[in-house]
């Protein structure tokens, strides 16, 4: 599917029209459903917060400038006691009271940091690219799984829809059949027995009808939700039926070569392997020295009124630069035993990748094997119900002549009516089989 090529107009004019009526194949659902279902909003959001954090984590090791100002106006001064050297009177205190400082003052000030190395940092940068990469795979495993499920309600809402063709053809000749054995019994040519019987067929035939068409209305509402659009919303489905079931690139699938290297969920898997390495050096970094740079300049006013523009204090400067090195020296064992953690954790990884490819062949030979017995079983249930088809029209024919009982037109219609049904369902699972298998395969 994904290799089919959908008109872009057309596609725009969906997205732009959710709430109107809409004119669908099963190729364009499935292109709606990755671009706006719900879900895919989520991953598409996530993978823009990857993009955030990129340039976060980037902005820290680039300049940091901060500015600060003050202004302090004391009440009361503080005061302090200091010896009384004034005076040589020994009655005089020994201590007396002083102010040193001004009622007023304020500052204001910059101040730059750079860091210069911290290695820490450029692994984090490193991991954060590897974030972006798997945020990006999630989105695509996303819109494969938005596909796979806009592909199984749109096919669960044909085959619903054929339960209630098929089940609708038959209800005509079984009224017409209880019309005429109404007036036959009215005449004393049947009993109300064989009225009764064929009242019976009739209401269960026309109850099935209508749980066809629920399911169809339920399906409907999935194919709404999985498409991301309002509940009510119109929607034609321009895909028939039978040209899915008999299409060649569907029926192809059985016989597609796989190779998990390509799936995208062993592209996940790989994601986790390199974001555990740079896990790995992140905590080897931690030994490291880091080394900060730092410049300061500040100005401060000081003053007994208020005054710091046009009064007789100047302003007096105060500028400074500097170095930082931080030398992590002994942490008690505690980043020899973190660091052997991320090392097993990186091996988790690789066995999950080992896990990830076998999984996905079994899952894909598996969805294989489904795949073509449900086709088998399609057939089957095709071929009997042709067979119970024949057999209740000519019963129908019979009983219309005088020739056949009620009972064997109920009967056979019965019979008819469970085959409609294991028809329908054989529908269901090989449609659901292939839409596995597709998505085992890594084709949406």
């Amino acid at each position: 599917m994904k290799n089919t090529t959908t008109s872009f107009a057309l596609l725009i004019s969906t997205l732009m029209s959710a709430q109107g009526p809409l004119s669908l194949s099963l190729q364009q659902a499935s292109d709606l459903a990755a671009k706006q279902s719900y879900a895919v909003q989520a991953s598409d959001l996530e993978a823009q917060k990857a993009e955030q954090r990129i340039k976060e984590l980037t902005g820290m090791g680039l300049p940091q400038i901060s500015a600060s100002g003050s202004l302090t106006d004391y009440l009361d001064v503080p005061t302090t006691l200091i010896p009384n050297f004034f005076t040589t009177d020994t009655q005089a205190p020994k201590y007396v009271p002083v102010q040193f400082g001004v009622p007023w003052s304020a500052s204001g000030g910059l101040q730059l940091n750079q860091l210069i190395f911290d290695g820490s940092y450029l692994t984090g940068l490193k991991a954060s690219k590897e974030y972006r990469t798997k945020s990006n795979d999630d989105l695509l495993k996303t819109e494969a799984d938005a596909r796979n499920q806009a592909a199984k309600a749109y096919l669960g809402v044909l085959a619903a829809e054929e339960g209630v063709r098929l089940t609708g053809e038959g209800i005509p000749l079984l009224e017409k059949a209880q019309h005429e054995a109404t007036a036959m019994q009215g005449a004393g040519f049947l009993e109300t027995t064989d009225v009764d019987r064929l009242t019976i067929q009739l209401e269960q035939t026309q109850a099935q009808k209508r749980s066809f068409q629920q399911q169809a209305d339920v399906a409907r509402m999935l194919l709404a939700l999985t498409l991301g659009i309002a509940q009510g919303t119109p929607i034609t489905l321009t895909d028939k039926l039978d040209q899915l079931i008999n299409d060649a690139a569907e029926t192809g699938l059985i016989d597609q070569a796989f190779d998990p290297k390509s799936h995208v969920e062993e592209a996940g898997a790989n994601d986790m392997i390199r974001m555990e390495e740079l896990d790995v050096r992140n905590h080897k970094a931690k030994a490291l020295p880091s080394l900060y740079g730092f410049f300061s300049h500040q100005q401060n006013w000081y003053g007994p009124d208020f005054n710091p523009i046009n009064g007789p204090y100047r302003w007096y400067p105060t500028t400074l630069w500097g170095l930082k090195l931080d030398v992590p020296l002994f942490s008690s064992g505690a980043r020899y035993h973190a660091l052997k953690q991320s090392q097993l954790t990186l091996e988790q990884a690789k066995v999950n990748l080992t896990a990830t490819e076998q999984r996905l062949i079994t899952f894909a030979e598996q969805a294989r094997s489904q795949a073509r017995t449900a086709f088998d079983n399609y057939k089957t249930e095709q071929h009997s119900l042709e067979l119970s088809k024949n057999i209740f029209d000519r019963t129908s024919v019979k009983f219309t002549n005088g020739s056949a009982a009620s009972f064997e037109l109920t009967q056979e219609q019965g019979n008819y009516l469970l085959e409609q049904q294991r028809y329908v369902q054989s529908i269901v699972q090989l449609l659901m089989a292939r839409a596995d298998l597709r998505k085992a395969l890594d084709l949406y």
